[in-house]
């Protein structure tokens, strides 16, 4: 998705302070996603302690890892960490990266049948002979942590209860901190995957927004993009959302995460949005890192309690 051209009334350059100058909106406020992750573990954690004690058990959390893709062994450790910290129980399986599909869908039917394991999440992407479409649908809808199964897809869609995916659920999170108050909103989100920017669209119109979802084949994705009260950015493109994408005010989301190398040899992670050029146009916004990734860890360890919950029949805990 390339940004057309603007037709803004002024000139835009990256990281400048012309869009602060003529909006005369302040720099943004940064939404802190490690503070923000950092205070909901900390209440699934003393909700894990109180199922322990009046109801006897352990929420767990089962990861499957197949291959040796380094970012992949990463998401894991730091999900296994989190739990650790929560309180939660933890079971690993990691297979070689050539494991069949049939062997892969048959572990998973052996965490289904564990009463031990309440969710069950499949570390994606998956090597190229395994249908990860098959795996999901293998997973039982309760124990479906990532919140991909069609089963909680449509339940999200329709309104019912349902396991939401992380990410989606961890923006919506970060955007109630500083707008509470969704209601009429006019929302966009750029992208359509079904991991970020389709639960995205069906949590913000639950919120009573008016929802529209930017993709590779929208035209004039920028013009769309200024009229966001919310903007979320999810395609994985660097920096493609510059201060002429966004409306004065606006709470913008970051999603989109990618490593790069630096000058230096390094490697850093980026976003879509040029943060120095958009912080003088938004109203709020998300850094990266350090925004949307925690929160999507720590609403992760929030699911585990909750599929532990509903499996045995009991309410949804408040504080989460």
């Amino acid at each position: 998705m390339s940004p057309p051209r603007e037709r803004t009334g002024y000139k835009i350059r990256r990281g400048s302070g012309k869009a602060k100058r003529k909006s005369g909106v302040a720099d943004a406020r940064i939404i802190d996603g490690r503070a923000l992750a950092g205070d909901l573990r900390q209440r699934v954690a003393e909700t894990a302690g109180r199922l322990r004690e009046r109801h006897n058990f352990v929420p767990g959390l089962a990861t499957i890892l197949v291959g040796d893709d380094p970012a992949s062994h990463s998401y894991v450790r730091s999900k296994r960490n989190a739990c650790a910290a929560a309180g939660l129980a933890a079971f690993d399986r990691s297979l070689p990266a050539d494991t069949p599909e049939a062997a892969l869908i048959a572990e998973v039917g052996r965490l289904n049948a564990d009463d031990q394991v309440d969710a069950i999440l499949v570390q994606l992407p998956l090597p190229a002979q395994i249908d990860a479409h098959r795996v999901i649908t293998a997973i039982d809808p309760q124990k479906d942590v990532d919140g991909f199964h069609p089963l909680n897809v449509g339940r999200l869609w329709t309104g019912l209860p349902a396991l939401v995916p992380c990410t989606p659920q961890g923006c919506l999170m970060l955007i109630r901190s500083v707008r509470p108050d969704l209601a009429g909103a006019e929302a966009v989100i750029l992208g359509r995957s079904n991991i970020v920017g389709r639960p995205m669209a069906a949590l913000l119109l639950a919120a009573d927004c008016t929802v529209t979802a930017v993709h590779s084949k929208t035209r004039e994705a920028a013009a769309i993009a200024r009229r966001a009260d919310i903007l979320v950015a999810a395609v994985g493109r660097p920096a493609l959302v510059g201060a002429g994408w966004v409306k004065p005010g606006a709470v913008v989301v970051d999603a989109g995460i990618t490593a790069i190398s630096a000058p230096d040899g390094r490697t850093r992670l980026v976003g879509d949005v040029d943060f120095a050029a958009v912080r003088a146009v938004a109203g709020a916004m998300t850094p990266v890192p350090g925004g949307v990734g925690p929160m999507t860890i720590a609403c992760l360890v929030r699911n585990t309690v909750l599929a532990a919950c509903r499996r045995r029949g009991l309410a949804d805990p408040p504080p989460i």
